[in-house]
Protein backbone atom coordinates (compact mmCIF):
# COMPACT_ATOMS: atom_id res chain seq x y z
CA UNK A 1 0.00 0.00 0.00
CA UNK A 2 1.12 3.44 -1.05
CA UNK A 3 -0.50 6.80 -1.60
CA UNK A 4 -0.32 7.98 -4.94
CA UNK A 5 0.81 11.21 -3.54
CA UNK A 6 4.13 10.37 -1.18
CA UNK A 7 4.93 14.42 -1.57
CA UNK A 8 1.61 15.23 -0.08
CA UNK A 9 0.40 18.72 -0.67
CA UNK A 10 -0.19 20.89 1.79
CA UNK A 11 -3.17 21.63 4.54
CA UNK A 12 -4.66 18.52 3.51
CA UNK A 13 -5.72 19.22 0.19
CA UNK A 14 -6.00 17.49 -2.85
CA UNK A 15 -3.22 18.48 -5.09
CA UNK A 16 -2.98 20.74 -8.02
CA UNK A 17 -1.87 19.23 -11.39
CA UNK A 18 1.79 20.69 -10.98
CA UNK A 19 2.37 19.69 -7.64
CA UNK A 20 1.33 16.15 -8.46
CA UNK A 21 3.74 16.12 -11.41
CA UNK A 22 6.67 17.52 -9.44
CA UNK A 23 6.33 14.32 -7.71
CA UNK A 24 6.04 11.92 -10.34
CA UNK A 25 9.84 11.34 -10.94
CA UNK A 26 9.48 10.05 -7.31
CA UNK A 27 6.04 7.63 -8.01
CA UNK A 28 7.55 6.12 -11.27
CA UNK A 29 11.05 5.16 -9.19
CA UNK A 30 9.26 3.49 -6.50
CA UNK A 31 7.23 1.59 -9.06
CA UNK A 32 10.08 0.46 -10.76
CA UNK A 33 11.77 -0.68 -7.65
CA UNK A 34 9.07 -2.81 -6.26
CA UNK A 35 8.65 -4.17 -9.77
CA UNK A 36 5.04 -5.23 -9.20
CA UNK A 37 2.97 -7.35 -11.16
CA UNK A 38 0.18 -5.15 -11.26
CA UNK A 39 -1.12 -1.64 -9.79
CA UNK A 40 -4.36 -1.17 -8.03
CA UNK A 41 -5.20 2.55 -7.88
CA UNK A 42 -8.22 3.74 -5.70
CA UNK A 43 -10.11 6.44 -6.21
CA UNK A 44 -10.62 8.90 -8.93
CA UNK A 45 -7.31 11.55 -8.70
CA UNK A 46 -5.08 8.80 -8.55
CA UNK A 47 -6.87 6.87 -11.67
CA UNK A 48 -6.61 10.22 -13.52
CA UNK A 49 -2.67 11.20 -12.33
CA UNK A 50 -2.27 7.42 -13.89
CA UNK A 51 -4.47 7.01 -17.18
CA UNK A 52 -4.46 10.55 -17.64
CA UNK A 53 -7.70 12.43 -19.00
CA UNK A 54 -10.67 14.19 -16.89
CA UNK A 55 -13.05 11.47 -16.63
CA UNK A 56 -14.49 10.21 -13.61
CA UNK A 57 -13.77 7.03 -11.45
CA UNK A 58 -16.93 5.58 -13.18
CA UNK A 59 -15.45 6.00 -16.77
CA UNK A 60 -11.76 5.14 -15.95
CA UNK A 61 -12.71 1.84 -13.62
CA UNK A 62 -12.67 -1.41 -14.55
CA UNK A 63 -10.76 -1.45 -17.34
CA UNK A 64 -6.56 -2.11 -17.25
CA UNK A 65 -3.97 0.31 -18.60
CA UNK A 66 -0.05 0.19 -18.87
CA UNK A 67 1.76 3.06 -16.77
CA UNK A 68 5.19 3.92 -16.33
CA UNK A 69 7.19 2.56 -13.73
CA UNK A 70 11.10 3.63 -14.73
CA UNK A 71 11.96 2.06 -18.19
CA UNK A 72 9.10 -0.47 -17.88
CA UNK A 73 5.38 -0.41 -17.94
CA UNK A 74 3.33 -2.20 -15.15
CA UNK A 75 -0.77 -3.12 -15.61
CA UNK A 76 -3.16 -0.74 -13.73
CA UNK A 77 -6.46 -1.34 -12.59
CA UNK A 78 -8.77 1.70 -10.98
CA UNK A 79 -11.34 1.32 -8.85
CA UNK A 80 -13.41 3.45 -6.20
CA UNK A 81 -11.66 4.86 -3.23
CA UNK A 82 -12.86 3.10 -0.01
CA UNK A 83 -13.91 6.34 1.32
CA UNK A 84 -16.70 6.17 -2.03
CA UNK A 85 -17.50 2.69 -1.16
CA UNK A 86 -19.22 4.26 2.34
CA UNK A 87 -20.56 7.20 0.94
CA UNK A 88 -22.35 5.35 -1.50
CA UNK A 89 -22.71 1.68 -1.00
CA UNK A 90 -24.38 0.67 -4.42
CA UNK A 91 -20.39 1.13 -5.36
CA UNK A 92 -19.81 -1.91 -3.60
CA UNK A 93 -20.76 -4.69 -5.97
CA UNK A 94 -18.54 -3.31 -8.50
CA UNK A 95 -15.33 -2.68 -6.68
CA UNK A 96 -15.54 -6.49 -5.49
CA UNK A 97 -15.81 -7.42 -9.28
CA UNK A 98 -12.99 -5.03 -9.70
CA UNK A 99 -11.53 -6.53 -6.47
CA UNK A 100 -11.30 -9.71 -8.18
CA UNK A 101 -10.09 -9.08 -11.93
CA UNK A 102 -7.17 -7.63 -9.92
CA UNK A 103 -6.99 -10.79 -7.87
CA UNK A 104 -7.09 -13.22 -10.84
CA UNK A 105 -4.52 -10.73 -12.56
CA UNK A 106 -2.05 -11.44 -9.92
CA UNK A 107 -2.74 -15.06 -9.56
CA UNK A 108 -1.69 -15.64 -13.63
Amino acid sequence: WRPAMPCGAPGDRMPTKTEAEICRPFIERQIALAQPRAILLLGNFTARFFFGGQGTIHSLRGNWRDVAGGDQSVQALATFHPQELLLAPATKAIAWRDLLAFKAALTI
